[in-house]
C-alpha cells in the first residue's frame, strides 16, 4: 500500500488528543507519516511528543461561549493560526479532526487546499467546530446514531470513539452481598461529586444499606475526603488518583462520574451502568447530550449538577439496585471495538480517493 501523510488536529484536553494519538498509531503501523498541529499550552504538548510524533505548535484560542476579549483575540490571530497550519497540511494526505478550537485553523487550511478532512466527533451534540464545516468535510466518525443528523447524508458512520482494551476485556460482574460504587469526577476532581458523596454516608449508614466505595477526589478534594471517610464507618478507599481505571470499572456495580466523550465511552466499553452528573459549563453543554443519549439507551440515570445532593444521591443509588444487570448490557450496546482501526481504514479510503 502507498505510504500516505497524515496530519491529526485537535488538542487541549485529553477528549481531543488521546483519541487522535490512538488513530495516529494505527496509521505509523501501516508505515504512514503521521503529524500534530496543537498549540503549547494544551495537553498536547506534553502527550504527543512522548507518542513519538513531531507537533506543529500554533497560537489560537476558542470563539464558542467565551467573552468577547477573547473572541476578538481569537479572531485576531486566526489568519496568522491558519498560515501556519497550512505549511503543515499542504502534503498531507487527509486531516483527521477531533473537534475542538485548536482544530479550527489547520481545518480551515485543509478546506482551502482542497485536503479532504474526517471528523471524529464523540459527542451526541457536535462541538462548535465541527458544526462549521459539517458540510464541507469528506466524512464524519460519531458515537451516537442520533449525531449523524447534522451531517450531511451518506457522510457518517458510527464507529464510536478509541478505548483502551482493557476496558472491553472487562466481564460482567456477579453482585454480592456489597454493592461496589465507584465515583470519579475524572483526574481533576469533582467539588459537586465529592460533597455529595460525603453528604450520603450518614443515609447509607442509618438504612443499614451494604455498600462499599471507591472515590478519585482529585487532588484538590482529597484531604477533607479521605478524612471524613476515615470516621464514616462505611467500607472502601478514598484516593486522589486511580492509575489503574479499568481495574476500578472491573471491580464496580455502578459508577457515579461526569458524562464527557471519554467517561461514556468507557462505560459503554467496560459495560457498566452508571449516574451521570454533567460538567454544567462544558461547551456547548455535549455532557448533557452524552448523558440523555445514554439514559434514553436505559444505560445510565442522569442527575442535574445543581441537584446532586446527598440525598439525591443516596435516593439514585438505592433505586438502581434492581436495574444494574439489565443498565449494563444496555451500555455495552453503546460500545464500539476497533475504533482506531476504522478510523484508520477510512483515512486511507479518502487519502485513495
Amino acid at each position: 500500500m502507498k505510504e500516505h501523510s497524515f496530519v491529526m488536529a485537535g488538542g487541549g484536553t485529553g477528549g481531543h488528543v488521546i483519541p487522535g494519538i490512538a488513530v495516529a498509531r494505527e496509521l505509523r503501523s501501516r508505515g504512514h507519516q503521521v503529524s500534530f498541529v496543537g498549540t503549547e499550552h494544551g495537553l498536547e504538548a506534553r502527550l504527543v511528543p512522548e507518542a513519538g510524533f513531531p507537533l506543529k505548535t500554533i497560537r489560537i484560542g476558542g470563539l464558542n461561549s467565551v467573552g468577547l476579549r477573547q473572541k476578538a483575540t481569537t479572531l485576531g490571530r486566526l489568519p496568522q493560526a491558519t498560515l501556519s497550519s497550512d505549511r503543515a497540511v499542504r502534503s498531507a494526505a487527509a486531516v483527521f479532526s477531533m473537534g475542538g478550537y485548536v482544530a479550527g485553523p489547520p481545518v480551515i487550511a485543509a478546506i482551502l487546499r482542497r485536503v479532504p478532512v474526517v471528523v471524529m466527533e464523540p459527542n451526541a451534540v457536535p462541538g462548535f467546530t465541527n458544526r462549521s464545516i459539517s458540510r464541507l468535510m469528506s466524512r464524519a466518525l460519531v458515537s451516537f446514531e442520533e449525531t449523524a443528523r447534522f451531517f450531511p447524508p451518506g457522510r457518517t458512520e458510527v464507529t464510536g470513539l478509541p478505548v483502551r482494551e482493557e476496558f472491553f476485556r472487562i466481564q460482567p460482574k456477579v453482585r454480592d452481598e456489597e454493592l461496589h460504587v465507584l465515583i470519579t469526577g475524572g483526574s481533576q476532581g469533582s467539588r459537586t461529586l465529592n460533597h455529595a458523596a460525603k453528604q450520603s454516608w450518614p443515609l447509607f449508614l442509618s438504612a443499614g444499606f451494604r455498600v462499599r466505595f471507591t472515590h478519585q477526589t482529585g487532588a484538590a478534594g482529597f484531604d477533607e475526603i479521605h478524612e471524613a471517610f476515615a470516621t464514616s464507618g462505611l467500607q472502601g478507599e478514598v484516593v486522589r488518583f486511580i492509575s489503574d481505571m479499568p481495574a476500578a470499572f472491573s471491580a464496580a456495580d455502578l459508577v457515579v462520574c461526569r458524562a464527557g466523550a471519554g467517561a461514556v465511552s468507557e462505560l459503554a466499553a467496560a459495560g457498566k451502568p452508571s449516574i451521570l452528573v454533567p460538567f454544567p459549563y462544558a461547551a456547548d453543554n455535549h455532557q448533557t447530550h452524552n448523558a440523555q443519549a445514554m439514559e434514553r439507551g436505559g444505560a445510565a440515570r442522569l442527575v442535574r449538577d445543581a441537584e446532586l445532593t446527598g440525598e439525591k444521591l443516596f435516593e439514585a443509588v438505592t433505586q438502581l439496585m434492581a436495574n444494574l444487570e439489565a443498565m449494563g448490557a444496555a451500555a455495552r450496546c453503546f460500545s464500539k471495538p476497533g475504533a482506531a482501526r476504522r478510523a484508520a481504514d477510512v483515512l486511507e479510503e479518502v487519502a485513495r480517493n
